[in-house]
């Protein structure tokens, strides 16, 4: 039972004479257990509900409205999704190479496929049971997110230190079966499911499209706090450059053969490798984005949008006059990124303006660790000390804002981004993930 806590006014529930303290016991004759069914349930033009009303009574009503239509309605937190977590124990997982002493968000595990469908979260699919799985098809969840690592059941088990792990084909093929999309995620480990075993993993996912949409290739990511777990290697220049060039072939069996590159490496590939970021177009709408993939190439073409957007004076803003008074904006970011941002911030610093770009390197989690998003307060003070701003003449400092937390106010090693200013010598301005973002503030705006 799940109690109504408000109803939008004009809402299909509203002109059906549903009310506040009404509580929800079945729709179109299942019983609700969470946000899913809600919403899968009251997808149809035609909702059967039973209620109980505010008086006790029970009453069926029956909705009609345009399919996919909103009901208009609030529940009570027993709607709510409360995260179920990993029961894996994964090589690579990063969160247990995580330091002691850190904010307990930071140590949760979710694997939850309500919150793949809902907010794109991969999930490994391990801690699904058959009747929960059962779900999945019934509510066409579609698309998920899958984290696949390797098809080799054998080896997945023990990727994942999870005898269960093993039978992810067959529900990979279900899911198919069912008409379910999904993209899938490879944190790919140098001599463990790399090479040969990379290439059999990447084919047999494709055999499973279009219902397979692509798969990311991302490397894995180690820090200096793994005492007790198991030995891993990170990739280096070598190795990233012998992964692009090893799944070429296949990208390209891909395109010919499915109007898709399918495999996409993550752009910490590209960085490591020194090769150049791919174009737009290779993207395909960037499906994998939140893994990192074509997060340097739309930036740029943000930029670039943005200042065509400028000179022909659309959006309001006018083109800018060139700075009258020598200026200089400091850029500090994480090691991968620095090289792409030194080359943008050239292409599109307005005239009377230097940036300098500041490769910060992550001492907190370890050298290895090379993304601005990982890096912390202390690092940033450690690295970026009175002296060297005064040798580069910097008057301000910009810092993505990916380096702090959803809501903007701390770091990793928990500063607050007020400490952070407080003991900073110069301005420090927080700039937004968007390549208009970063366009604007190389412009004072």
């Amino acid at each position: 039972m799940h109690r109504i806590v408000g109803v939008k006014p004009g809402s299909v529930a509203f002109r059906h004479g549903l009310v506040e303290g009404d509580a929800v016991l079945s729709m179109g004759g299942e019983p609700l257990l969470d946000e899913i069914d809600y919403q899968a349930l009251s997808f149809p033009g035609r909702v059967e509900m039973e209620l109980q009303r505010t008086d006790g009574r029970r009453e069926t009503v029956v909705l009609i409205k345009e399919e996919g239509e909103p009901l208009g309605l609030r529940f009570d937190q027993s709607m709510a999704l409360s995260p179920r977590t990993c029961r894996n124990k994964c090589v690579f997982c990063f969160i247990d190479q995580m330091p002691p002493g850190l904010r307990e968000s930071l140590y949760v595990k979710d694997d939850d496929w309500r919150y793949s469908l809902m907010m794109g979260n991969f999930v490994t699919l391990t801690n699904v049971s058959e009747e929960e799985f059962g779900r999945i098809l019934r509510r066409r969840a579609s698309p998920l997110y899958v984290s696949v690592h390797t098809t080799d059941s054998a080896l997945r088990c023990r990727m994942m230190n999870n005898r269960f792990a093993g039978d992810l084909m067959t529900r990979l093929t279900r899911l198919r079966d069912a008409g379910i999309r999904f993209h899938c995620q490879i944190v790919v480990c140098p001599g463990c499911n790399d090479g040969e075993v990379l290439l059999k993993t990447l084919g047999e996912l494709r055999s499973l499209a279009p219902a397979a949409l692509s798969a990311a290739l991302v490397p894995v990511g180690l820090t200096r706090w793994r005492q007790g777990l198991a030995e891993l290697r990170p990739f280096d220049k070598a190795g990233a450059r012998e992964l692009l060039e090893g799944i070429a072939a296949f990208q390209e069996e891909c395109r010919r053969g499915l109007g898709t590159t399918f495999a996409f490496p993550s752009d910490e590939f590209f960085c490591l490798a020194d090769r150049p970021i791919p174009p737009e177009d290779w993207y395909e709408g960037y499906p994998q984005i939140e893994n990192g993939v074509g997060l340097l190439r739309l930036l740029e073409s943000q930029m670039e949008e943005a200042r065509e957007m400028e000179e022909e004076g659309r959006e309001g803003k006018t083109p800018l006059e060139p700075y009258t008074a020598s200026r200089t904006l400091l850029i500090a970011t994480g090691v991968s990124a620095a090289p792409h941002l030194e080359r943008l911030t050239r292409r599109f610093a307005p005239p009377g303006l230097t940036v300098k770009v500041r490769a910060v390197v992550n001492h907190f989690f370890g050298e290895t660790v090379t993304v601005a998003g990982l890096l912390t307060g202390g690092d940033l003070l450690e690295q970026l000390p009175r002296q060297l701003l005064e040798e580069i003449g910097a008057d301000t400092l910009l810092l993505p804002g990916c380096m702090l937390r959803h809501e903007g106010d701390r770091f990793l090693d928990d500063m607050t981004l007020e400490e952070f200013t407080r003991r900073f010598p110069l301005p420090v301005k927080i700039v937004g993930p968007s390549g208009q973002d970063l366009y604007d503030a190389l412009r004072g705006r």
